[in-house]
């Protein structure tokens, strides 16, 4: 896949491994601020909302987090507000990528209260999304700005062209795409002349048909899998960072299990955990950056203790064998692989 006019794709401004960041250590981990502004109706933020967002991101950002993941429908936009407020105190901007999405229409929010949930990639909503985004967040430029869902009344020649008029304008660094295929990733690219550097899915060890769709090829089981095989690998070929979004499933396999059918996995989780010296949250988080596409996992917790938990993720990466791996896999599928 190549961009319409380049040669190469964008490479991330941050290293996607732990590494020195100045004296700080940085984490592969991208931190998403989904949870932080209260509830999702349009009721003014209070002070207490923005404490805790303010915890919350100081929390990442003293461990190492240094992409913050956005949409304009998180939280009716107060989710944006209360980063923009926490960077307007805190002078780390230039340490940061920040990332906001548009495209998804919920009524009440980005859309008015009589409207149906819908998608929508127009240039007025693309335009007007990342222009409400950047005024929240009280900067000029975001670093990447990202389709938040695929439209199937798309005219693609139109979303490609107010992309890069946002990119040529200044008001975004970067594009990326989010719940996509590849063939869509692809068929987007062809009408850019910028190149797409990042896409999202849903990666996690309880939604993994990613891994699924390779080991059940030729085996009956594999009828039920629907995962965009090409997703990962073409990614990681062409130069776009992949991003985990769910990586905890909710604390599917960290938390107290609420089905009975998780318990062994999140005992394992446990055990391995005690072995490695690391938090339950790091294990699951490294089975999946343990993959060769180098995937980075969005989290999107608002408790400090939690964030902190999962940085530990790329230490028990260093650590975390192939008979753990499989371990894991074979409990979360129920049996063995075939």
């Amino acid at each position: 896949m190549q961009p319409a006019d380049a040669s190469s794709s964008i490479v991330s401004d941050h290293d996607a491994h732990g590494t020195a960041h100045g004296e700080r250590l940085t984490t592969r981990l991208v931190y998403g601020a989904m949870a932080l502004g209260g509830s999702w109706d349009g009721a003014d933020l209070t002070d207490q909302e923005f404490a805790h967002g303010f915890a919350a991101l100081s929390a990442a950002h003293d461990a190492g987090f240094r992409v913050i993941d956005l949409a304009d429908i998180y939280t009716a936009g107060k989710s944006e507000s209360v980063v923009g407020q926490w960077l307007a105190e805190n002078p780390v901007r230039p340490e940061l990528t920040l990332q906001t999405k548009a495209g998804i229409r919920l009524p009440g929010n980005t859309a008015p209260e009589d409207a149906p949930v819908h998608y929508r990639l127009d240039r007025a909503t693309l335009r007007d999304g990342l222009e409400g985004s950047l005024a929240r967040l009280g900067v000029d430029a975001v670093d990447r700005f990202l389709i938040h869902r695929w439209d199937p009344l798309v005219d693609v020649a139109e979303v490609g062209t107010v992309l890069d008029e946002l990119v040529e304008e200044g008001l975004t660094r970067g594009i990326g795409v989010s719940n996509v295929s590849w063939y869509r990733l692809d068929l987007l690219q062809r009408h850019l002349h910028h190149p797409v550097e990042v896409v999202q899915s849903q990666l996690s060890l309880g939604h993994r048909d990613f891994v699924e769709r390779q080991i059940l090829w030729d085996h009956p089981d594999g009828t039920a899998v629907d995962f965009s095989e090409e997703l990962l690998d073409e990614a990681a070929a062409s130069g776009v960072e992949i991003q985990a979004w769910g990586a905890l499933d909710q604390g599917r396999y960290t938390r107290e299990p609420q089905d009975s059918a998780d318990s062994a996995t999140a005992d394992l989780v446990r055990q391995i955990a005690t072995d490695l010296r690391c938090s339950p949250e790091a294990v699951v988080l490294a089975w999946i950056m343990r993959l060769p596409q180098r995937v980075r996992p969005v989290i999107g917790s608002a408790d400090p203790g939690r964030i902190r938990a999962c940085a530990e993720a790329d230490r028990a990466l260093a650590v975390l064998t192939y008979e753990h791996w499989y371990a894991l896999l074979n409990s979360a599928r129920g049996r063995n692989i075939p």
